[in-house]
């Protein structure tokens, strides 16, 4: 599984500095990796993490479009922020479908970490909706997402998969104040 592991790995990378950049070319990158690593992580049983993979397979081809219609010439797109209620509203659902998934995982699969899996799975969920939406609120979750991961990889001995999500940690800290002085 190593190989696949670090092709998906690569996949990543291109994919967060074309983030960085606000880019739109940012998604196919997206697209490979998320479907690669839905092969790795139902090796390594994390049941809720392939789940995440569906998911942004759909979302990277919805924000492709979505970016592309008010990209700019640059292939750059606007960012904002979210209202306080906004905030609100996205951390309660966030926290629902954790509690939710987790207990599903918890006792119908053999999840390896369930309720980790599952909260880290609904933080990367809410992330990638805020980052569909061009929020910079969705980069303090994915300093969380980032975070959590590197410890939830290494658990299950995902090394390149763990040494990407420290990457990812440092980019994402990089990329949330880019899109911050962008806003």
């Amino acid at each position: 599984m190593p190989p696949l592991e670090a092709l998906a790995a690569a996949f990543g990378l291109a994919n967060s500095l074309l983030l960085a950049r606000r880019s739109v070319w940012n998604f196919p990158f997206g697209l490979v990796m998320v479907s690669l690593y839905a092969v790795v992580f139902l090796e390594a049983r994390l049941f809720s993490a392939v789940l995440l993979q569906g998911f942004f397979i759909a979302t990277q081809v919805w924000g492709w479009r979505e970016w592309q219609q008010v990209a700019g010439r640059d292939d750059k797109v606007p960012v904002s922020g979210l209202s306080s209620r906004a905030r609100l509203g996205a951390a309660a659902a966030t926290l629902a479908l954790a509690l939710l998934l987790g207990l599903i995982t918890s006792h119908f699969t053999t999840a390896a970490a369930p309720f980790l899996d599952a909260g880290n799975t609904s933080l990367s969920i809410t992330a990638q909706l805020l980052t569909m939406a061009r929020r910079v609120e969705a980069w303090p979750l994915w300093v969380v997402v980032n975070a959590v991961s590197v410890a939830l990889y290494a658990s299950q001995g995902l090394w390149i998969t763990t040494a990407l999500y420290c990457v990812f940690l440092v980019l994402a800290l990089w990329i949330w104040q880019l899109w911050r002085r962008a806003a």
